[in-house]
């Protein structure tokens, strides 16, 4: 059996609370953010840094974006600032209320019944991860809703790491920003974040499952949609006057490369993935997302899409077939690896918490590829839980004690250096 740590009630109890706060975002919500609970846990994170002790707590009311900030504990008021981000919101995958988190202490290895009403059980035969957690405590669920530990399980280990720093003014470390965001799961991608406010010139989000894996390189992302206007005539009269929006949709559909979908692809491998389609006769509307890790291979893609889109024109009318293409996020690694001490010191923190860091590009974007892009360097540092998005979701709590101890490591290396 593990040894707890200090740490162990603390973000036991954070979690189970924070978890129990239904923050689930909404995918299309018009809102800022996409749904008014979220600031349920802001205005309760709020209060508890206030209570803690930290300095320039801030909550904006319009963005749902919370701020905090810890002055540097060294000697001299030194040492480099550094950020931690972290998402308020859970995913609109599952159901997110009511949550009822339980605890199960001392994993057994086997199958762990979530629901005997409801007769929901979680085994490692489908879930084999479970086993790298024998003999830890977990954090379940009832098998009815997500747990939220993406990313509760974060912020838990995020204000165990103030209340600790406030607590032991011996602890060193330089400045520290904070930063809850809103709608992680539904591509907010920190939008809101001040970068002003927040202050630190570089920071870590902290988000994604298995524990001491870390993140410095994303996919390239961009989501494109394809408009066809048709003309509808009646099928009887219709030859060469009609135009099948359907149709052409389908001839477009035919033009992307069959194996570059994410079903045929793994690594570094990119893809098209429509997402949408809507088609009749008169009007045809075809959403795909892009995905590449290579900024030279992702241009390439974009550049496809629009040949494909003039070939249509040619033969159907510059009128009639339309496509527009928007940015989502940009591979974080080109930002990054300017700035090769945020990686060292990450697997330093890690490999000091008695973890071998892991790590492996990722297929998808975090709020960091966002930030990076927009002059705050920011890799990803994993929370720890696991099955996210779903009902069979839990979280080992040494997990979130393994992540307390990383960013105290993190933030007496960062205390270390000069600020440039």
């Amino acid at each position: 059996m593990y040894e707890r740590t200090d740490f162990y009630e603390r973000v036991k109890e954070r979690l189970i609370r924070y978890a129990k706060v239904d923050t689930q975002s909404m995918r299309g919500g018009t809102e800022t953010p996409t749904t008014q609970k979220q600031f349920d846990l802001a205005r309760m994170l709020f209060d508890e840094l206030c209570a803690l002790g930290a300095k320039d707590v801030y909550l904006d009311e319009t963005t749902c974006v919370l701020y905090a900030f810890l002055p540097s504990s060294m000697p001299d008021g030194g040492g480099r600032p550094v950020g931690f981000v972290t998402h308020m919101d859970t995913a609109p995958d599952a159901p997110g209320a009511p949550v009822r988190p339980w605890v199960l202490e001392a994993y057994d290895g086997g199958t762990i019944v979530l629901n005997a009403e409801q007769g929901i059980a979680m085994s490692p035969a489908e879930f084999p991860n479970l086993l790298q957690y024998v003999g830890q405590d977990l954090i379940l669920t009832d098998g009815t809703t997500l747990l939220g530990g993406d990313d509760k399980a974060a912020i838990a280990s995020v204000m165990t790491f103030i209340e600790h720093c406030l607590a032991h003014p011996e602890c060193p470390h330089g400045p520290v920003s904070f930063a809850f965001t809103p709608d992680e799961e539904v591509g907010g991608l920190a939008k809101d974040l001040d970068l002003d406010r927040f202050g630190a010139k570089v920071a870590y989000t902290l988000d994604g499952d298995h524990l001491g894996w870390y993140m410095d390189e994303t996919f390239n992302a961009s989501e494109a949609t394809l408009t066809v206007k048709g003309l509808s005539v009646h099928p009887a009269t219709a030859k060469g006057i009609m135009v099948n929006a359907a149709d052409v949709a389908g001839e477009f559909l035919q033009m992307l490369p069959r194996f570059e979908k994410p079903q045929f692809t793994c690594g570094r491998e990119g893809f098209f993935h429509v997402i949408a389609v809507e088609a009749d006769c008169e009007r045809a509307k075809v959403v795909l997302i892009i995905r590449d890790h290579d900024g030279v291979q992702f241009q390439h893609r974009e550049a496809y899409l629009a040949k494909c889109a003039d070939a249509l024109r040619a033969q159907y009318g510059a009128d009639r077939v339309s496509l527009a293409i928007e940015p989502s996020y940009r591979n974080m690694k080109e930002v990054v690896k300017l700035h090769p001490y945020l990686i060292d010191h990450l697997k330093t923190a890690i490999r000091a918490a008695g973890l071998e860091p892991k790590t492996e590009p990722f297929r998808g974007g975090t709020d960091g590829s966002a930030l990076s892009w927009r002059g705050l360097p920011c890799p990803n540092l994993s929370a720890g839980y696991e099955n996210a998005h779903g009902r069979f979701e839990y979280v080992p709590i040494p997990s979130m004690e393994k992540n307390v101890e990383i960013l105290l490591h993190l933030g007496s290396l960062f205390g270390a250096m000069k600020n440039d």
